[in-house]
């Protein structure tokens, strides 16, 4: 390799030929001597109590090794993890009461899983029914029935945060808009539907392969839940079918795998099916969404009063993160000299919604971008000339949550003017067409300083060997974004040493550093980057006596890792090869192992994150007047990610989004009865776009350098899913006169808004 600093190259992923081939392990895959099969038994009522549960026929039948229901288990609850250590509603296998059709109420073990099946069949379960409750305003209101009898009012989490003197800002205000906005529940829709494969072991230990984004945190919830050691779990690693944060929790078929592999001593798969996941699985939080801002005459913002109803479904998973972070991304992008948020976490009867991607910020931004190009268009301003007047900079602050170190918004907005041709297509309007705009924050990983958590937030192991190869290993998860790449092009870069001599070794609780909290809120590339940086910056400090002892050099001198060599930079004849330079230093410790570990916990970094992407996005679309239905033209992006590691991965990242966003926007939807039974659970009716359906797109990235990111980067994976729905719901808006504050877009939508329908 030429040139080792292999940053800002497109390197296709060093994954990519076993998943394209099927070599590739999927947990799936994994089959052990005398492995038996799960199944759960579910809830077919949305809220009832349980009085009577009887297994003896599902016992008794032929190949059955085991049943257990909740009763059996210690009954440890458990819940979100990351930001409110009581919320914590949630057991395995349901005892007293089920809250949503679907929730599980007791396993089974067998020979195989038709035998599984049959033996759900055979439990004998008697339910009281309860009232059921769907949506927000019916949960909170006067005399509605608990979900949990501890959450009164059906509010288990309210978060607020305010800042400025609201009343007085509105009062000065030249003009004020209230709007409110409803968005829907959509499901992750990974390919790989959830898998999991448990073996005990002597010693009441457990070995657990599961298709997760965060394998240490399920180590700890499921030692927990189970009564054992956090040590007495290991998490193994697996090819993770996607996730965007579908699979960062324990799920109660890992702790029924590991539960009845312990009670049974041989091992046990669950498998989910595609209708499971669609029918049972976690979504994303629908919300209701009432916002007021405030602003001058000349367009500058002056207040926003945000209030948002988040509906959890039956549990709370991981809303109460959402719940803050929805406030949190409410006052990012812009200035607001005066917010105050008010965000409660509502139980009903359905299931669970937690993290997708984005985590709050879709929703968020949804309104808040469709409120800009609103009081745009009342101001008399350019979209964009009003963002403009507003846009973050380098050095501004969100009060109580951080100071931008880095931000190319206005850059952003400037760029996706020029490659979308604005102006132009605005001035000369063609009919049934139109352009729209949307715009978006993200988090590089967040910090939470009020998390207690007695492990550094990120830490790599850096290994070198006389044969000139290196091996890295972190718990680091890749569930499609690429971080098994990227990685070890930051250790190439930071060592010299060329990528394919890189072994990996990630996800497996028992052989990597103890110290990662997951994949979620794109915080790989910048906390696990610089861990490994810093562990690679401790093998230099090993080598570098090496070079100095022969070359009798003194310190002053700067060396360079690079092509695989050790050298003196302002002297290159002056350097041997890296597997020399090991086997000396090596030679010289008497055979200790060049090993380093580097950590990584942001400091005095703000509440919420150390560093922040920006970017705008804007949608052309075409409307059919007389059906309704919306084609995307074509997408524009412009976006701040800081140095982009691997720009290919970035490109993936972006499509993606795009095709995520558009799913949001107009076609997917999660259809619920009257009973809270979740009725398109294939792919044939839950509609998402397909490769066919995928506008064309031009994109661009914006140079900035992000001064906490290892080598300048930041956030490049959840933010370009934010800015896609209000973007075409704009474009839809100039095309056919119909605003929309409900998603999705349908066309009855468009033609009940035309006049066409009733």
């Amino acid at each position: 390799m030429k040139n080792p600093r292999i940053i800002g190259q497109s390197i296709p992923r060093l994954d990519a030929p076993d998943k394209a081939t099927g070599r590739a392990i999927y947990t799936d895959d994994i089959k052990l001597p005398g492995m038996l099969y799960g199944k759960l038994l579910r809830s077919p009522l949305a809220h009832a109590r349980i009085k009577r549960i009887d297994v003896a026929k599902a016992r008794a039948l032929p190949g059955v090794k085991d049943v257990i229901i909740g009763a059996d288990t210690p009954q440890v609850k458990y819940g979100n993890w990351r930001l409110v250590p009581g919320s914590q509603d949630e057991l395995p296998l349901a005892v007293d009461k089920v809250r949503f059709v679907g929730d599980e109420v007791a396993a089974v073990a067998a020979l195989d899983p038709e035998t599984a099946e049959r033996a759900c069949a055979l439990i004998e379960v008697e339910y009281e029914e309860l009232p059921a409750i769907f949506t927000v305003e019916e949960a909170i209101a006067e005399g509605a029935p608990l979900i949990h009898d501890e959450s009164p009012g059906n509010v288990s989490l309210v978060r607020k945060i305010a800042y400025g003197d609201l009343d007085q800002m509105f009062a000065q205000a030249h003009y004020v808009r209230e709007d409110t906005f409803k968005v829907h529940a959509v499901q992750h829709a990974y390919l790989e539907p959830c898998a999991c494969v448990a073996q005990a072991e002597e010693g009441s230990r457990v070995t657990l392969w599961t298709s997760t984004q965060v394998p240490y945190i399920v180590q700890c919830l499921l030692a927990s839940t189970l009564g054992l050691p956090e040590n007495n779990v290991r998490v193994m690693k697996v090819a993770v079918g996607g996730g965007f944060g579908g699979k960062m929790e324990l799920r109660p078929w890992e702790f029924c795998a590991a539960f009845l592999a312990l009670r049974t001593g041989r091992p046990l798969k669950f498998t989910l099916t595609r209708s499971d996941e669609l029918a049972f699985g976690r979504r994303r939080h629908p919300m209701s969404i009432y916002s007021k801002v405030a602003f001058s005459k000349e367009g500058k913002l002056l207040a926003k009063d945000f209030q948002v109803l988040l509906d959890g479904g039956a549990y709370n998973a991981m809303g109460p993160t959402a719940t803050y972070l929805c406030g949190t991304f409410g006052n990012m992008l812009y200035n607001f000299p005066a917010y105050r948020y008010l965000g409660q976490h509502v139980y009903t009867n359905k299931p669970p919604a937690s993290a997708m991607r984005g985590f709050g910020a879709p929703q968020a931004a949804f309104a808040a971008e469709t409120q800009m190009n609103l009081a745009a268009q009342e101001l008399g301003l350019d979209p964009i000339d009003l963002r403009l007047i507003n846009a973050m900079q380098t050095g501004d602050e969100i009060p109580e949550v951080a100071t931008i170190s880095s931000c190319g918004f206005k850059e952003s907005l400037t760029k996706v003017r020029q490659i979308s041709g604005w102006d132009l297509k605005r001035k000369d309007k063609k009919p049934g067409r139109g352009l729209g705009i949307g715009c978006f924050s993200f988090i590089s990983g967040g910090v939470f300083n009020w998390f207690n958590t007695k492990y550094n937030f990120s830490a790599a192991e850096v290994k070198v060997f006389e044969d000139g190869t290196a091996q890295l290993a972190c718990m680091a998860c890749d569930i499609g974004q690429g971080p098994d790449t990227v990685l070890r092009q930051i250790l190439s870069a930071e060592l010299g040493v060329s990528i394919e001599k890189i072994r990996l070794i990630s996800m497996d609780t028992a052989a990597t550093p103890k110290a990662d909290l997951g994949t979620w809120g794109s915080r790989v590339t910048l906390m696990n980057g610089n861990a490994v940086i810093q562990a690679a910056g401790k093998i230099k400090d090993m080598l570098a006596p090496v070079l100095f002892s022969q070359f009798d050099l003194n310190q002053i001198h700067d060396l360079a890792f690079e092509d695989d060599k050790v050298f003196v930079r302002a002297n290159p004849k002056r350097s041997m090869s890296l597997a020399e330079c090991v086997y000396k230093a090596l030679k010289g410790r008497r055979g200790e192992p060049l090993t380093a570990r580097g950590y990584y916990t942001p400091r005095n970094k703000g509440l919420v994150s150390p560093a922040f992407s920006f970017g705008a996005q804007v949608a052309e679309v075409e409307v059919d007047a007389d059906t309704g239905l919306t084609k995307v033209v074509k997408m524009y992006t412009a976006h701040d990610c800081g140095v982009p590691i691997n720009k290919m991965s970035v490109e993936g990242q972006l499509e993606g989004a795009v095709q995520m966003g558009l799913g949001y926007t107009l076609m997917e939807n999660l259809i619920l009865d009257q009973q809270g039974r979740t009725l398109n659970t294939t792919f044939l009716d839950y509609k998402m776009p397909t490769a066919q359906d995928m506008p064309p797109g031009e994109s661009v990235d914006v140079d900035t350098y992000e001064p906490e990111g290892p080598f300048g980067a930041k956030e490049a994976g959840e933010g370009l899913a934010i800015p896609t729905a209000p973007a075409i719901a704009h474009a839809v808006y100039e095309a056919c006169g119909y605003r929309c504050k409900e998603l999705p877009i349908t066309p009855e939508k468009v033609l009940r808004a035309l006049g066409k329908i009733k």
